[in-house]
């Protein structure tokens, strides 16, 4: 076997059982007698044999394949998932077909449940804003499409979903921005029909209101989660004739593109103006000044979003249905300061 990779069939020969029975313990079946499977199991070490998704597949009827379904305008949050994703299925023998959509089409639903049926995968992740789709998630279920969601609030059963608290998060940069002394303070909203953008909003303002800084409406501007957006709600904030000493994006793409517009009417950073934003993206880290922001494990959580999907695949009902939230949070640096 030195000059050659092992494969299922060698296995099969020298445990002295079938291929299926290879298969079926390479796929964790409760179907195989702990003898055999200790055997297969110690020739699979010697041999350095890695198992491929067709071979694995011949117990249990699947593909071995993942869907994720999208449609974001931030690519370097696209980027995050699909690297956690992939560090879940590369341990555990999956690969991942990425499905971008619009949202906006009438047929959306028709495309996402064929694209899951088409490509013969065994569950899909779906990112915001299209995981807020109710009407997709109950189609999925329909077609007995194995699904997991993220989201910002429990939108699904918890076999179905991982939660980001947003919400918390927003509040937490409120009460740090009035902390260093900020009280006419800018907020860059997210696209308000998406769920992250309003329970950022709430958070931020109902911690304002708590801290007895009830939020000026004119200091609260709608963006997109774009850089360009950044640009020009910022702009609108500074040209207030009253301006904010501190601007909160809801996103760091919105925050960097705010930095630009600082930059562009001259104010320094941070002595002029505190800048935070939401993510902990790349972006933040080679942004100058670098960036105060929130960190929310995006990664972290299309980890957990798959190992759910997974579960469900393998049955495992009782670790599927583990409720999973995690709390993003500040990560400090060097664009915001204290009021002098």
């Amino acid at each position: 076997m030195k000059n050659k990779q092992a494969t299922i069939d060698d296995i099969a020969l020298l445990a002295g059982v079938s291929v299926r029975t290879v298969s079926r313990v390479i796929n964790h079946s409760s179907k195989v007698g702990e003898a055999t499977r200790k055997r297969v199991l110690q020739i699979i070490e010697d041999l350095s044999y890695q198992p491929n998704a067709q071979a694995r597949g011949l117990a249990g009827g699947r593909s071995f394949l993942l869907g994720m379904i999208y449609d974001n305008p931030d690519a370097l949050y696209i980027d995050e998932d699909q690297r956690g994703v992939l560090s879940v299925c590369r341990s555990l023998g999956y690969e991942l077909v990425v499905h971008p959509c619009d949202m906006q089409s009438d047929s959306l639903i028709v495309e996402a449940v064929g694209f899951c049926s088409h490509s013969k995968l065994d569950g899909v992740i779906i990112l915001p804003p299209v995981s807020e789709n109710n009407d997709l998630a109950g189609a999925l279920g329909k077609a007995q499409i194995n699904y997991v969601r993220l989201a910002s609030v429990a939108l699904d059963k918890a076999e179905n979903v991982v939660i980001s608290n947003d919400r918390s998060a927003a509040a937490a940069m409120a009460e740090h921005l009035v902390e260093l002394g900020h009280r006419r303070i800018g907020y860059i909203t997210g696209p308000m029909g998406m769920k992250s953008s309003q329970e950022r909003l709430d958070g931020f303002c109902d911690e304002l209101q708590k801290l007895g800084h009830k939020p000026s409406e004119d200091m609260i501007v709608n963006g997109a989660y774009t850089y360009e957006s950044g640009i020009e709600c910022s702009r609108a904030l500074l040209e207030n004739p009253d301006p904010p000493t501190a601007i909160f994006a809801s996103n760091d793409e919105m925050a960097v593109g705010t930095i630009r517009t600082a930059r562009e009417m001259s104010l320094n950073l941070p002595e002029d103006l505190s800048v935070a934003g939401f993510d902990d993206s790349k972006l933040a880290q080679k942004s100058y000044p670098t960036l105060t922001t929130i960190r929310r494990p995006v990664q972290e959580m299309a980890g957990l979003a798959t190992a759910k999907l997974i579960a469900s695949i393998d049955g495992r009902n009782e670790d599927a249905r583990v409720m999973n939230m995690v709390t993003p949070f500040i990560v400090p640096r060097d664009s915001t300061t204290a009021i002098k």
